[in-house]
């Protein structure tokens, strides 16, 4: 990784409702120190007591992403700090981002993100469930709520809605009183047959070019609020290259990071269940342990080549993940404002 240069550059990177990823946002920090880059991190979000607005460089408060309002006030934000990229953190604004992928490549800046077809894909589980399908890769059986009550599979079963994240509202059926309860009170699931094993998080480094470069299995070993809190990390072989064939089926406009999930069954069985065209929040293991995504996201906005081996990465790292607390002195009304906190947030190592 080269630290040379005779003259530092420097780089303007966006992230999108950047919420709680501070941890992500300091790992960038860590690598632009390495690489003798000067990063200026702008944070977008609606929610002036958003956590990580008191991390970056320059916080910017939008509408939310649900308002008109919200694209035009991103663009605004992209041009007006000169954001060489932007990057999205949570699946709310995908959708938008992609449909204004031109407006953002006119600005100069680098959105890493896919084109509408594959967030579609992504985005709506039952479209996902197709996908994989049509493609030959493995995935569980899934229902819409009219084929459920039509074709009554075999219990238990797991739903979930069409369109959710952070695992809301995901929940095992077990008898019949559950299936009629859930489908009685929600008409947006999808019901999947249900699988055991270990269910891994795999993230998968795509270059600017649109090619695959690294694949990361995440064991999950518990979660909280829908991501991951205590994971580690399992160099397999065979999930590795499944989740590398997964990528390369969607086409070569991902950018950036993307998340699959999968579930390993007791018998060797890969079974694909969601795939997130994004940053996740367990990202930092995968960085942690040698996988350095923020390192080669700026190498490639910088016009270099970086130097990613596919298994580049620690074996059995594991992440522990507890709670830190940012201060900020309110005004006399106590009303949230973006402000600096009262201590440094502690950097990534």
């Amino acid at each position: 990784m080269p630290t040379d240069r005779s003259q530092r550059e420097s780089l303007t990177v966006l992230f999108t409702c950047v919420g709680r990823r501070v941890e992500l946002l300091q790992a960038f920090r860590a690598a632009a120190k390495r690489l003798n880059i000067r990063l200026r991190l702008v944070g977008v979000d609606h929610d002036p007591s958003a956590p990580a607005l008191t991390c970056v460089d320059e916080p910017i408060l939008v509408p939310p992403v649900g308002e008109a309002a919200y694209l035009p006030a991103l663009l605004d934000a992209v041009r007006r700090t000169g954001a060489a990229a932007l990057i999205p953190t949570t699946d709310n604004d995908l959708l938008l981002i992609s449909t204004a992928r031109e407006d953002l490549h006119a600005a100069g800046c680098q959105p890493l993100i896919a084109d509408p077809r594959v967030i579609r894909i992504c985005r709506d589980k039952l479209e996902t469930y197709r996908f994989l399908r049509k493609a030959g890769i493995d995935t569980p059986r899934s229902y819409t709520v009219v084929e459920v009550q039509a074709l009554r599979p075999p219990l238990p079963l797991f739903s979930k809605p069409l369109t959710g994240s952070a695992s809301q509202r995901v929940n095992v059926i077990r008898d019949q009183l559950d299936l009629a309860y859930f489908l009685r009170r929600y008409d947006d699931l999808i019901v999947q047959e249900f699988v055991e094993g270990q269910e891994y998080t795999l993230d998968v480094y795509v270059g600017l070019d649109g090619v695959p470069r690294c694949v990361v299995p995440r064991a999950r070993r518990q979660v909280r609020g829908g991501e991951v809190c205590k994971g580690v990390v399992v160099k397999d072989q065979a999930i590795m290259a499944a989740g590398k064939h997964v990528v390369e089926t969607l086409g070569p406009s991902l950018r950036g990071l993307a998340t699959l999930q999968c579930i390993k069954t007791v018998d060797g069985r890969i079974r694909f269940i969601e795939i997130n065209p994004r940053f996740g929040g367990g990202a930092p293991l995968s960085i942690a342990a040698g996988a350095d995504f923020p390192a080669w996201i700026m190498q490639e906005l910088c016009g270099e080549q970086p130097a990613i081996a596919f298994d580049g990465f620690a074996h059995g790292m594991c992440m522990l993940r507890y709670d830190w607390s940012a201060f900020v002195p309110l005004g006399e009304d106590l009303r949230p404002r973006v402000g600096k906190p009262t201590r440094d947030w502690p950097p990534f190592a």
